[in-house]
């Protein structure tokens, strides 16, 4: 019915196109030629559908027009790689992002935008040129429609605005959808000292994160020209999108930005400024001795961490697929590439201990297997992983289920019910948490249950047309349970973002956490038929996971003892895991 509607609407819009072409046909009538006139008739119907496209994606911003597509299979209007700020290269490499320069000719906004300078399969991807994001929405004639913002993941080092295709959700949710390319890696965060300014906030070194405040101002000056509603804004983001979504909720620069935040499998992670910059001159200082700066790495790392003029020029002289390279295979640890630094400006000094939160509605998710992949790809289990015997070796697969089960309780801890707990005092509105635990029934999933409910999990969810995760795992995605639960989730992310509360009729009720419950959260599975969504306490605490850890038969002594200082170690989530077995840090000294 609104398709027809939006068609209606389209043949006013070009009324005046049509009157032309029926004038144009009366007088080929009276010509003598037949195909004469057939051909007048189908040039201008062509041109008739050109100006009707035209209507429903040409749009006008604050620095020029723009024209996307319409996407009937999706029945979305889409707009790709538009240009948010101004490419962040030469003299703005590590600036706070400036407006666009203004354009008069149509851009075009019907390709994928430029995604960050990043390392992928070995090779360097992406420009520095990315600061663009993409726009869906549904292909109706409806207005101020709410707005979700979505912060792809990757580390902060790598990923793309496409992670999640918008064109489901918004129509699921009959919101505009719109993710973000940013800078990535050190061209992101960076805080060495010969890099500063004077001016506080690109002092920061949260590069990054300036890329997103500098999105959501455009977004909010321009998205009414698209059918959006600038005062009910949604901010999300899925792993290092969703931590920087929780640094959002803490810094200053974000205060009004949004209405309401979204973080998948995020959690709260912070670095500190003064451990950053040794690590940040530790990974580049052999790039310094390479280059003859330095006559070694030691002296190369003294060097970067002073205010020399000489540093700034030479860092400036560095490409960028130089710098892609640096600090990789991170493995969520906060160590080998500290972001989100607290400068006292953009991220207050005391991080997450802040008292002055923006507090808006807040929807947290995490999984129960958030660590399966994670465990699997590190260098303990790589080689079975690769050779495909992880799960047929008896006695490496008890070793992987050790480290699988264990790091995916803290890391389901560290995503939800910690961080409320952190905000419970200072926090001034409604939190709801939600567990995702599809993928752990083998009877249902089959050999997905080796990985589990795995970190991403849920994307499929929002994106039904995403490919990533449905081509390891195509048929535990096909069911019809699965589907309904994407259904039923969708719809809750639908309440949730028009008006900060999820719920309504013929839905499980989904409450709001309290310190006084905190393990209270919406449980999220499926059979091969239906969705099974309840509200459960899933209490636990460090300690426990801790004391079941000590407790644990079911390896080696000695396995154990690696698994627990080589695997687990360092990162986000085990913080007290290190301080409780004295694991060794990883920061640089």
């Amino acid at each position: 019915m609104k398709k027809r509607i939006w068609k209606s609407l389209l043949c006013v819009l070009t009324i005046s196109t049509l009157m032309v072409g029926c004038a144009k046909n009366e007088t080929s009538t009276q010509a003598p030629a037949e195909d004469t006139k057939q051909e007048t008739t189908t040039e201008e119907v062509k041109e008739a559908d050109q100006e009707k496209e035209a209507d429903v994606t040409l749009r006008d911003t604050a620095f020029g027009p723009v024209k996307g597509s319409v996407n009937e299979a999706k029945q979305t209007i889409e707009w790709k790689g538009v240009p948010y700020a101004k490419a962040p290269v030469g003299d703005l490499r590590w600036k706070a992002p400036q407006d666009p320069d203004n354009w008069t000719e149509v851009f075009d906004a019907t390709k994928d935008g430029n995604l960050g300078v990043q390392v992928a399969n070995g090779e360097v991807i992406g420009s520095e040129d990315c600061l663009n994001l993409d726009i869906y929405r549904p292909n109706t004639q409806d207005t101020s429609l709410p707005v979700v913002v979505f912060i792809h993941g990757g580390n902060n080092q790598s990923g793309k605005s496409t992670e999640i295709i918008g064109s489901t959700l918004a129509n699921d949710t009959n919101s505009i959808f719109i993710s973000l390319n940013y800078r990535l890696g050190v061209l992101g965060f960076n805080c060495l000292p010969a890099l500063q300014t004077g001016d506080a906030n690109e002092d920061s070194g949260n590069y990054t994160l300036l890329d997103i405040a500098k999105a959501l101002d455009w977004i909010h000056a321009n998205i009414e020209a698209f059918g959006g509603d600038k005062d009910n804004i949604t901010i999300s983001g899925f792993s290092a999108g969703g931590r920087d979504v929780m640094a959002m909720l803490i810094s200053p620069l974000f205060e009004g930005k949004f209405q309401k935040a979204i973080s998948f499998s995020g959690g709260m992670t912070i670095a500190d400024t003064d451990a950053s910059v040794k690590t940040i001159a530790t990974a580049l200082a052999p790039l310094a001795v390479e280059d003859g700066k330095k006559a070694d790495v030691e002296e190369a790392k003294e060097w970067l961490q002073t205010s020399d003029a000489e540093v700034k020029e030479y860092l400036y002289t560095l490409s960028a697929e130089r710098l892609a390279k640096v600090m990789m295979n991170a493995g969520i640890r906060m160590s080998v590439f500290p972001h989100i630094f607290n400068d006292g400006t953009v991220i207050p000094k005391e991080g997450f201990a802040t008292t002055n939160y923006n507090s808006v509605p807040l929807l947290m998710l995490t999984s129960t297997s958030e660590f399966s992949f994670f465990a699997a790809s590190d260098p303990y289990f790589a080689k079975e992983y690769g050779d495909g015997t992880l799960f047929t070796d008896e006695t490496k697969n008890a070793e992987y289920t050790f480290a699988n089960k264990y790091g995916s309780m803290l890391y389901e801890l560290f995503n939800a019910q910690e961080s409320a707990i952190t905000m419970a005092d200072n926090y001034k509105a409604p939190i709801y948490l939600t567990t995702i635990s599809y993928g752990e029934n083998k009877e249902v999933v089959g050999d997905m249950a080796n990985l589990g409910a795995f970190h991403g999990v849920f994307v499929p969810l929002l994106d039904s047309d995403n490919a990533t995760y449905q081509a390891m795992f195509a048929e535990p995605y096909t069911f019809d349970g699965i589907k309904d639960l994407g259904k039923q989730f969708r719809s809750y992310i639908a309440n949730f973002i028009k008006t900060g509360d999820p719920n309504e009729e013929g839905l499980v009720t989904w409450e709001q956490w309290s310190k006084d419950a905190a393990g209270q959260t919406l449980v999220l599975d499926a059979d091969k038929e239906k969705a099974m969504i309840s509200m459960q306490d899933r209490t636990i605490s460090y300690d426990d996971v801790l004391k079941q850890i000590e407790a644990d038969t079911t390896i080696s002594q000695e396995a154990k003892d690696t698994i627990v200082k080589q695997v687990l170690n360092g990162r986000w989530f085990s913080a007290q895991l290190d301080k409780h077995f004295n694991n060794e840090s990883l920061w640089a000294k």
